[in-house]
C-alpha cells in the first residue's frame, strides 16, 4: 500500500505507512530495509538530501544485518557519497554491493555497480596520487626543517663556543687587570717609600750642613735615573700584560727596514714607551715628557722620527689607537 501511494506521488501517506512499519519491525527485517528505502526515495523526491542519505544508511544497515545480498540501498548510498566527495567510502560500499550482486546473480545491480565503480576507482587512484604528493611534500618540508634545525644547532654551537672563548678572554682580562692594579699599587708604594727616604736624606743633609753634597746628588741626576728605571720596569710589565702583542702590532705599521728590534732582555725601549703612552690616550708631548723625564723637544723629535718610519705617515697615530688590548 505504501509503494502504491509512492508511485501515485502521495508522499505523505507513503511516509506515514513507512514510519508505522519502522516502529513495528526489527532493524534486521527485510521489510524494515524496504520501508527505509521508500522513505529515502520520498526524501530524494522532496530534495531533502541529508534525510535521503540517512534513510539509505538505515536501509543498508538492515540489509547487512538481515544478510540480504540483492541490495539497492548500499549501491545508491555509494553513488551519493561519491558525489559528495567521499571517494574512499563510496568505493568500499560499491565494491561490497557489486560483490553481493554477483553472488546472488542480480544482473541489473551488477550492471549499475559496474558502470559507476570504474569512475570511483579512478577518483580513488587520483586521491591516492594526491595523498602521495602530499606525503612527498611533507617529507620535503620535514627535510628542510631538519636542515634548518641542523643549521640552527650548528650556529648555536658556534655561538656557545664563542661565548666560552669570550668568557675565557674576560677571565684573562680580569686577571690582567688585577695584575695591572697590583703593579700600579706596588709602583705607588715604591715611590712613596723613595720619596720618604729622599725627604729624610735631604733633611739630614741640611741639618748637618752638607748642602754641597745634596746639590751634587741633584746635579748628577743619578737618583732620578735609578727611579726612572724602576718605573719603566713596572710600566713595561703592566702594559705588556694589557697589550701582549704590542711590539708585533707596532712593527706592522712600520716599513720592514725600519721595524723596531729589541735588545736581549729588553721589554720596551724609548720608542715603544712613547708609543705606549700614546696608545693609552696620553697624546700631549708635554705630559709624555714629564712621565719619562725628557724634554718636550726630545719627545717631539722621537714622535716625528717614528712617523717617518711608518708605512703611512698620515694615519700612523690613528692606526696606533686601533691596536687591540685583552681587556
Amino acid at each position: 500500500m505504501g509503494e502504491y501511494y509512492y508511485y501515485n506521488k502521495e508522499y505523505s501517506k507513503t511516509q506515514a505507512l513507512a514510519m508505522l512499519l519502522i516502529d513495528q519491525l526489527q532493524p534486521e527485517d527485510n521489510l524494515y530495509a524496504r520501508a527505509c528505502h521508500l522513505l529515502a526515495e520520498i526524501s530524494k523526491a522532496r530534495g531533502e538530501h541529508y534525510a535521503y542519505e540517512y534513510y539509505l544508511a538505515l536501509s543498508a544497515i538492515a540489509d547487512t544485518r538481515g544478510a540480504t545480498l540483492e541490495v539497492a540501498s548500499l549501491q545508491e548510498l555509494g553513488k551519493t557519497i561519491y558525489l559528495n566527495g567521499d571517494v574512499q567510502h563510496a568505493y568500499d560500499y560499491l565494491s561490497v554491493a557489486l560483490s553481493d550482486a554477483v553472488e546472488c546473480n542480480a544482473p541489473l545491480h551488477i550492471l549499475q555497480s559496474s558502470q559507476v565503480l570504474p569512475i570511483i576507482e579512478r577518483a580513488q587512484k587520483a586521491e591516492i596520487r594526491s595523498a602521495h604528493i602530499r606525503l612527498y611534500v611533507i617529507m620535503v618540508v620535514m627535510a628542510v626543517l631538519l636542515m634548518i634545525l641542523a643549521i640552527t644547532l650548528y650556529v648555536l654551537h658556534r655561538k656557545n663556543r664563542q661565548m666560552n672563548r669570550m668568557a675565557l678572554r674576560l677571565e684573562e682580562a680580569n686577571s690582567t687587570k688585577d695584575v695591572y692594579i697590583s703593579q700600579f699599587l706596588n709602583l705607588c708604594s715604591i715611590y712613596m717609600d723613595k720619596l720618604t727616604q729622599f725627604n729624610k736624606m735631604v733633611n739630614r743633609k741640611i741639618t748637618t750642613g752638607k748642602v754641597d753634597d745634596l746639590l751634587k746628588i741633584t746635579k748628577q741626576g743619578k737618583y732620578i735615573e735609578e727611579h726612572s728605571k724602576e718605573f719603566y720596569d713596572v710600566f713595561d710589565d703592566a702594559f705588556l700584560h694589557i697589550y701582549p702583542n704590542f711590539v708585533a702590532e707596532v712593527n706592522k705599521l712600520l716599513r720592514p727596514e725600519e721595524q723596531i728590534v729589541l735588545r736581549e732582555g729588553e721589554k720596551l725601549n724609548t720608542d715603544l714607551r712613547i708609543i705606549a703612552f700614546m696608545r693609552l690616550g696620553i697624546e700631549e708631548s708635554s705630559r709624555i715628557a714629564q712621565m719619562m723625564n725628557y724634554s718636550v723637544y726630545t719627545i717631539y723629535t722621537y714622535r716625528n722620527k717614528l712617523k717617518n718610519r711608518a708605512i703611512s705617515r698620515e694615519t700612523f697615530e690613528g692606526d696606533l689607537m686601533n691596536i687591540k688590548s685583552v681587556l
